[in-house]
């Protein structure tokens, strides 16, 4: 997943589900500088564990539902990438679209939005969304096999 952020382009990237923090720390080995970085997760449990494991990090508790919220104190208003672990598939038509729409209301026209998934097809239904995706790559040592998929607007140019 961190391979998929261009850390040419400027701007925060905001990390979606940051769980234990293995894609988190994959992301700053990839070379994503510590200030560019916020992880958004909603477990208490799990933030707490972010928090201690990555004390220099910005990160967030909330719902990526409200993202443009939670991220307007840290004065974010546009961002570069969102990269995702949300479990997108298993949640509701009405669940997707919020965070879609919050994370493309930052992203804008020029943004991808990264998605990690267990789904053989892709997680998102793109023409509903508005959206174009591709497969980015598959991981076949994962068990099961995951993939990471790659979207932006469709309005967007290539």
């Amino acid at each position: 997943m961190a391979t998929q952020v261009d850390l040419r382009r400027p701007g925060a990237v905001i990390e979606l589900g940051g769980g234990t923090g293995s894609v988190t720390k994959a992301l700053l080995e990839a070379g994503l500088p510590v200030d560019r970085l916020i992880v958004v997760e909603r477990d208490v449990r799990l933030y707490k564990m972010l928090r201690r494991r990555f004390p220099q990090l910005r990160i967030v508790l909330g719902d990526a539902r409200q993202l443009v919220e939670l991220l307007r104190p840290l004065g974010i208003d546009a961002v570069s990438a969102v990269v995702s672990s949300l479990p997108l598939v298993s949640m509701s038509k009405t669940m997707r679209r919020q965070i879609i729409d919050q994370s493309f209301a930052l992203l804008g026209e020029a943004g991808r939005f990264i998605q990690f998934t267990y789904s053989l097809t892709s997680p998102l239904a793109r023409r509903e969304l508005g959206l174009r995706g591709r497969l980015a790559t598959r991981v076949w040592l994962n068990v099961p096999p995951a993939a990471v998929w790659s979207f932006r607007l469709a309005t967007a140019l290539a």
